[in-house]
């Protein structure tokens, strides 16, 4: 299917791998031109070349911590009128409630609510303007099904979808729509990183850490990046105009919850 986007302008944040990347090649390949962003140059370079052996769009680069404000305005220098965004960050680390700060709640505010609203509110009225805009959270399965390791990510990543969840109804009309996406158990470097603290804690193999974690899923699988990304690409789609303020689990059937 044609999705109606070649030739549309993208910013993805936190895209030199993992989740970011798999969107900004979803994207890249249906030729929307495509600006990523990571922390490590090396990898940023990268992910830029693997990204230009199929897209069919331009793909730019800005290095930086979006967390920022001057990488944010650096994105915005190198796209000043996005037609789509594509909000990410790394999230939080899994850890005690007894043992987080005040620092430890700030850091998840900045890096997973902060910014992500920041670059929303410097986007969206220029994507109204222009009567076409779509957005894309991608937060976490802990929005709706949250457990207390993960609760500097649950508590960052509510509240931006709360806010989003109001804001899409005010910029519905102007075919400008806001979603989030809720993934759980996708096979990257985070899960990787939740398998390796579970052979630290549980003193067992890495083979049967991921094992364990697939077990827990209904699909009895992890999930993919692209997965994830060809649905993000979908939904900044012209055909998915009528579909915002969603919250999508992209679970394998994990979740328990109706809605």
């Amino acid at each position: 299917m044609d999705l109606g986007i070649a030739g549309r302008r993208a910013i993805v944040m936190a895209s030199s791998a993992g989740l970011g990347l798999a969107c900004a090649r979803s994207l890249a390949r249906e030729g929307v031109h495509v600006v990523l962003n990571g922390r490590d140059g090396a990898r940023l370079a990268t992910a830029v070349d693997d990204l230009r052996r199929t897209a069919a769009g331009d793909v730019t680069n800005v290095v930086g911590d979006v967390g920022t404000e001057a990488t944010r305005a650096a994105l915005l220098d190198a796209c000043p009128e996005p037609d789509i965004l594509v909000t990410n960050n790394g999230g939080p680390p899994p850890g005690s409630f007894a043992r987080w700060d005040r620092a430890d709640w700030i850091g998840a505010i900045d890096a997973n609510l902060l910014a992500p609203l920041l670059m929303i509110r410097d986007s969206v009225d220029g994507m109204a303007a222009r009567r076409f805009g779509r957005i894309v959270n991608l937060t976490s399965a802990m929005v709706k099904s949250p457990r207390s390791p993960m609760g500097l990510s649950a508590a960052a990543r509510t509240g931006l979808v709360s806010v989003c969840k109001g804001l899409a109804r005010d910029y519905a009309s102007s075919n400008v729509t806001i979603n989030h996406l809720l993934p759980e158990r996708i096979d990257t470097g985070r899960q990787r990183q939740m398998a390796e603290l579970a052979v630290a804690v549980q003193g067992v193999t890495l083979e049967q850490a991921y094992a364990d974690i697939a077990d827990t899923i209904a699909a009895k699988r992890l999930g993919r990046p692209e997965e994830v990304g060809e649905l993000c690409a979908y939904l900044c789609s012209a055909q998915a105009g009528f579909v915002s303020g969603q919250s999508i689990q992209v679970d394998g059937a994990s979740s328990e919850a109706i809605f």
